[in-house]
């Protein structure tokens, strides 16, 4: 008997003990409406199998979308900021590591005001316009989602038309009035008599490229053939494409510039009411592409790859660091005078699990490496000595207010900008590497507000602030008298996904053109970063006009379906852009900037690396791309260090010898 009592009084206990590891954490409710202006505590519990309480577990709260719904972290305290659903993330640190999700609705405030926007001075009778309405509730967020009605006092002299147009139909005064249920808006016009009678319509150019902005030059005149300066013109466009398999298509805007996505033969329209004109350009081919060659590989397989840096050092040889994502702190230094024969050459490793970024100051002299999941929560920045960089030296470690990991760093004249919790940015002196030490920092005051990326060009930071867009910062260059102890934000620039990670400033020479390219970072369909599936990312390119800093518009774009971009570099006019799961692209951005680029032709090549030894086989996921030295470098999560070439435009009409 007694065999058989152990045997059973064992099963028992192991139960018992598989019951208590069976653990899982419920939240208070996974659905929850608030209101704006409203606080709530928001609870979260550990239990067993048995539904019992587990003690001494921590929880953190993180909310999808802090600048609408502010979660405080340690606590749960919830505070509704703005109308909508958002999704806050519930994680109970520890052995094993449990999460949940809770969805919070928060109710809109009731309408509180409609409101015309600017219309021109001088409305004509024959000329259509469109209306902006200004929907705000009592709580100031505007609503632009709520229907608004709309209704002229004389629809014989003015006429309301779908989507908030009118069309002025002959001389008078009327009043429209705009309503959301019982709150009104009204806008007193007055029509004037149509003077237009002919319109003198230029282009700039007659024939170009796809992807080449044609710039209309429209002079409305009266009867008496006098120049109405203030005319109201419109623009508008046909075409028939040189292919018959491909619609013709393109992008004319309401300053009249036009560029055609398609090789083809548009016309060009200008009118004011009966007066109209037009002119007839040719689109050809851009006929751009080249190919492109894959050199060499630096394979790191074993772990997930980050960032890296591409320099020339103090010798005249040419080496890479590379960081390591989610793995033991390491840092990989490499020889890539040969790209076809890159050679790891030393590492460094530091208490992290990431070294997310990487990067070498100006005189190739120093290496500064981000730490992130360090074991003593003392993250910072580590300064490597990388004079010779097959003995990789550290110099010393920083992490006085960077806290909760550093995920990017940048080094400019001396100083290391460096993020900390992901909120804000550091300005530290390493004049002397041996003791770094903080001089300025630069936070915005915007609720939830975040950080993902800042670098510096000429003087001034381009801080990716994900909802709060792109801040440009002088931190030197003397735009708006700022230092690095005394960072001073004087443009900036957001976008409704509020998915901004990454910048970079280009100024075209020949156009004398100001853009900053912004990046989006988004994972609709999840990202496995400790398993082994292959990733799939989104987001694209935005390309913002900042020639006139006070009204920075975004007018073009760089997609690549089904997939994500993440980090970019420009040399010259040439963009090299990493998009995750599609490899690198790389973009022409030559002349004036305006629309899809990709289907305007204007990309030069592209290459994913695919690597069956990969830490995930043939599972491509680029982090970023570099130009040195006429080769093209670029990292890849899975699969480490590569590069390419690009070849040799070949001349048109090159003659092909055949044996």
């Amino acid at each position: 008997m007694k065999k058989f009592i152990l045997p059973f009084i064992a099963l028992l206990l192991s139960a018992g003990f598989l019951q208590a590891q069976k653990l899982s954490l419920k939240v208070g409710s996974e659905n929850v409406s608030m209101k704006i202006g409203q606080s709530m505590q928001l609870e979260a519990v550990v239990v067993d199998a048995a539904g019992k309480k587990v003690a001494d577990r921590d929880f953190i709260f993180y909310s999808r979308n802090q600048r609408a719904l502010s979660v405080v972290d340690s606590t749960g305290m919830a505070t509704a900021i703005r109308h909508g659903e958002y999704g806050v993330v519930v994680i109970s640190p520890g052995e094993p590591m449990l999460r949940a999700n809770i969805i919070i609705n928060i109710a809109p405030a009731p309408i509180a005001k409609v409101a015309f926007g600017p219309i021109p001075d001088k409305i004509y009778a024959g000329v259509n316009v469109p209306l902006t309405l200004i929907v705000t509730d009592e709580a100031g967020f505007e609503r632009p989602e709520v229907a608004v009605s709309l209704k002229s006092s004389d629809e014989s002299k003015v006429a309301v038309a779908p989507f908030y147009k009118i069309i002025p139909r002959e001389k008078g005064k009327v009043t429209l009035t705009a309503s959301v249920g019982g709150v009104q808006g009204k806008l007193d016009v007055n029509v004037l008599e149509n003077p237009i009678a002919k319109i003198d319509l230029k282009a700039d150019m007659t024939e170009g490229r796809s992807g080449d902005v044609f710039t209309l030059t429209a002079v409305a005149m009266d009867k008496s053939g006098n120049v109405v300066k203030d005319a109201p013109i419109n623009y508008s466009f046909i075409g028939e494409s040189y292919d018959v398999s491909a619609a013709p298509s393109g992008l004319m805007t309401k300053e009249g510039k036009f560029v055609a996505d398609q090789p083809g033969l548009y016309v060009l329209n200008a009118t004011c009411g009966p007066a109209a004109a037009s002119v007839t350009v040719s689109a050809n081919n851009r006929n751009i592409s080249r190919k492109i060659d894959l050199v060499g590989q630096g394979s790191v397989n074993n772990k997930h790859t980050s960032d890296f840096w591409i320099w020339e050092g103090v010798d005249g040889k040419d080496y890479a660091v590379t960081g390591t994502w989610g793995a033991d702190g390491t840092a990989y230094f490499w020889d890539v005078t040969d790209p076809a024969g890159m050679v790891l050459i030393d590492s460094v490793k530091v208490d992290a699990r990431t070294v997310n970024d990487v990067k070498i100051s100006e005189d190739g002299k120093i290496c500064v490496i981000s730490r992130e999941g360090a074991s003593n929560r003392k993250n910072g920045l580590v300064i490597i000595d990388v004079t010779n960089p097959r003995d990789a030296k550290v110099i010393s470690e920083f992490s006085e207010n960077l806290t909760g990991g550093v995920h990017n760093v940048f080094i400019y004249k001396k100083h290391v900008y460096a993020l900390s919790a992901g909120r804000k940015y550091y300005s530290i002196n390493i004049e002397d590497p041996t003791k770094p030490r903080i001089v300025g920092e630069f936070e915005l005051d915007t609720p939830g507000h975040s950080i993902h990326d800042v670098w510096v060009h000429d003087g001034i930071a381009y801080s990716s602030n994900w909802d709060d867009g792109v801040q440009l910062v002088d931190v030197g260059n003397g735009i708006a008298g700022g230092s690095p102890s005394n960072p001073v934000q004087f443009a900036s620039y957001a976008y409704p996904s509020g998915s901004n990670h990454a910048a970079f400033p280009y100024k075209d020479e020949k156009t004398g053109k100001f853009y900053v390219i912004l990046g989006d970072e988004e994972f609709p369909y999840g990202l496995d970063p400790d398993g082994r599936k292959p990733g799939r990312a989104a987001g694209f390119l935005h390309i913002i006009d900042f020639t006139d800093l006070k009204n920075p518009k975004e007018v073009a774009w760089f997609q690549v379906p089904f997939a994500g971009s993440h980090n970019f570099w420009i040399e010259g006019d040439v963009l090299y852009a990493a998009f995750y799961n599609a490899g690198v692209r790389v973009v022409d951005l030559s002349g004036e900037l305006l629309g899809d680029l990709n289907r305007q032709g204007r990309e030069i090549a592209w290459i994913v690396p695919e690597d069956p030894d990969g830490y995930v086989a043939n599972a491509p996921f680029t982090w970023g791309a570099q130009p040195h030295k006429g080769h093209i470098f670029y990292s890849d999560w899975n699969s480490g260090l590569w590069s390419a070439k690009l070849r040799p435009v070949e001349p048109e009409n090159t003659k092909i010898q055949t044996k």
